[in-house]
């Protein structure tokens, strides 16, 4: 299951119609501060990928990665000024069901306590 957020798709748009942008968001595996993790990156939508369209936002994700993982949420986190620039800034927040394989839940995703440099 592949999930887009109201808020989530209305921060993309906006994103998106200031940058004339006019590709689809994507859902990438990438290596972090606390080791992999998911993130966002524009892309073109391909034969091996899932998709989700909400409010007009097209969302892709490869089908492989997305059977490791099994679930994607993609939200927006307004930011609250609190914390140490882990939590507390905002921004958008991609969650899965399961952790991508040698993330070890922790990393700029987790707590400040996790060691993203705070």
């Amino acid at each position: 299951m592949l999930e887009l957020t109201g808020i989530a798709a209305e921060r993309i748009r906006d994103y998106c119609d200031q940058n004339n942008v006019n590709s689809a968001i994507r859902v990438v595996a990438m290596n972090g501060c606390g080791g992999p993790s998911l993130g966002l990156a524009l892309g073109e939508r391909g034969e091996d990928d899932a998709t989700v369209t909400t409010d007009g936002i097209e969302v892709i994700i490869e089908k492989e990665l997305l059977n490791v993982v099994e679930s994607v949420k993609v939200d927006f986190v307004e930011p609250t000024g609190e914390g140490c620039g882990c939590g507390g800034g905002g921004g958008f927040a991609v969650t899965s069901t399961k952790p991508l394989p040698g993330s070890g839940g922790g990393g700029c995703g987790g707590s400040c306590s996790s060691g993203c440099g705070c």
